[in-house]
């Protein structure tokens, strides 16, 4: 099994596929991959953001009595990713080595992340999947990990949502979505000012977004060894 590399080793800018590769997570991910009904019963990756208070439960509770299979699978898959976001920022809050700025980054998105997490189980009711355990590495011990961690985290975030949204059958689901989409970009421009740390800061770097598929993300999620059960 590898072990986790330590601080001086992480370079700037981190790569997903960097963090790990013990594949801690093979089995569940491969369900996940493969049917509907494993999406519904394990754990998968994502994303973040945040919106105003109470636009998530109301857009999705319209969508709630006729969601179709494809589109429990999609806000279970968002769901897993929102876990995943949650716990991370919330252990890095724990640990106690964030402050100033990094640490209103921390605290903000992290509230973001609940909230997401509380409408989509909200949503779902007795179809959410059930919240995974968590192993981040040693990624929320340090400023520099964490930092480096959060902008891989929300760039994939980012990435996911959009590889959805041609996806979901719901109008509601899809506004709710994109509005997710939208701040967990915020999220991701924000993370990169801190990044830069007093030299010229890139928040948009490219003109265009990749989209990245499901089975993409599940796979670089795997790779990061973050999901135990």
């Amino acid at each position: 099994m590898s072990h986790p590399p330590k601080e001086k080793q992480m370079p700037d800018e981190l790569l997903i596929e960097e963090i790990d590769r013990d594949g801690a997570v093979a089995e569940a991910t491969a369900e996940l991959r493969t049917t509907r009904s494993g999406l519904l019963r394990r754990v998968g990756l994502v994303a973040g953001g945040g919106l105003v208070a109470g636009l998530v439960p109301m857009a999705l509770s319209r969508a709630q009595s006729g969601t179709s299979k494809n589109d429990v699978k999609i806000l279970n898959y968002a769901l897993t990713l929102e876990y995943l976001e949650a716990a991370f920022y919330a252990e890095a809050l724990e640990k106690g080595k964030l402050d100033g700025s990094i640490q209103n980054f921390a605290q903000v998105v992290a509230d973001h992340e609940a909230t997401h997490v509380t409408a989509l189980e909200k949503a779902l009711g007795s179809a959410a999947v059930k919240k995974p355990k968590f192993d981040f590495q040693g990624t929320t011990g340090s400023k520099k990990m964490f930092l480096s961690t959060a902008k891989t985290l929300e760039d994939t975030g980012v990435s996911a949502y959009q590889g959805q949204a041609d996806q979901i059958d719901s109008s509601a689901i899809l506004a709710t979505a994109g509005s997710i989409l939208a701040v967990e970009a915020r999220h991701a421009a924000w993370v990169r000012d801190l990044i830069a740390a007093g030299k010229t800061p890139k928040p948009a770097p490219e003109a265009f977004n990749p989209a990245l598929t499901m089975k993409q993300v599940l796979d670089a999620v795997e790779a990061t060894g973050f999901i135990t059960s």
